[in-house]
């Protein structure tokens, strides 16, 4: 076991307070739309899937374009305005940087939008890895995009932490064999995070470096 584990961070949910912008861009792109929009709870729990995939749950593929197209065009004219990171987030961050940890973000939002994403709060340098759903073929909770992070990394699955807030994340990162750690101030709830198998669940940034400590002692 090293004593510098890698970790992993999805985004949505987890860095970033990005919950209400998805779920008003979804608003913006099934307004109008002639057939049956997803439920604000049915939303909810796609998030952690690529976009794509979620408005394939709803519509016919010959629809998915035109409902993407509306989803970015209110996400993008909105998104510095409605995203921001967590409290104590770019504060925890830059400390595990600072020790010498290995990052990496693991997304299914597109590489370019989780860059931007990271560069609005302050966050791109000290998270150089990204791994986006443009980076993989398969996306969580398949394990591709954290073995992809893992290699980027160099680290083994033994010695890194996969942070995030949904169950796709928990799910991903348990068939990559790595440890989890659910969070609850994102889109999910305690009782989802730990009913996917979440090593641990935490609810504030602050509870964070005890679990890598107590990881890195084998007592997590």
């Amino acid at each position: 076991m090293t004593n510098r584990p890698a970790l992993l961070f999805d985004l949505d949910g987890t860095l970033i307070d990005s919950i209400e912008l998805i779920m008003r861009s979804m608003r913006h792109a099934f307004d109008g739309f002639a057939g049956r929009s997803p439920t604000d709870d049915e939303w909810r729990a796609l998030i952690g899937r690529p976009l794509v995939d979620s408005f394939r749950e709803f519509v016919k593929e010959s629809e998915i374009d035109a409902l993407v197209g509306r989803y970015r065009e209110y996400q993008l004219a909105h998104h510095d305005r409605l995203v921001r990171p967590y409290d104590g987030v770019v504060a925890a961050m830059r400390d595990f940087a600072a020790a010498g940890h290995p990052m990496a973000l693991v997304t299914s939002k597109a590489d370019w939008l989780a860059k931007r994403a990271l560069v609005h709060v302050g966050l791109d340098e000290v998270i150089p890895v990204v791994v986006g759903c443009d980076s993989c073929t398969n996306h969580k909770p398949h394990p591709e995009p954290v073995e992809r992070a893992l290699a980027l990394v160099r680290s083994a699955p033994r010695d890194a932490m996969f942070v995030g807030d949904s169950p796709h994340d928990v799910e991903a990162g348990r068939a990559a064999g790595v440890y989890t750690i659910g969070v609850t101030w994102g889109a999910f709830t305690r009782h989802e995070m730990a009913r996917a198998g979440a090593d641990v669940v935490i609810h504030e940034i602050d509870q964070l470096p005890g679990v890598v400590r107590r990881f890195v002692a084998g007592a997590a």
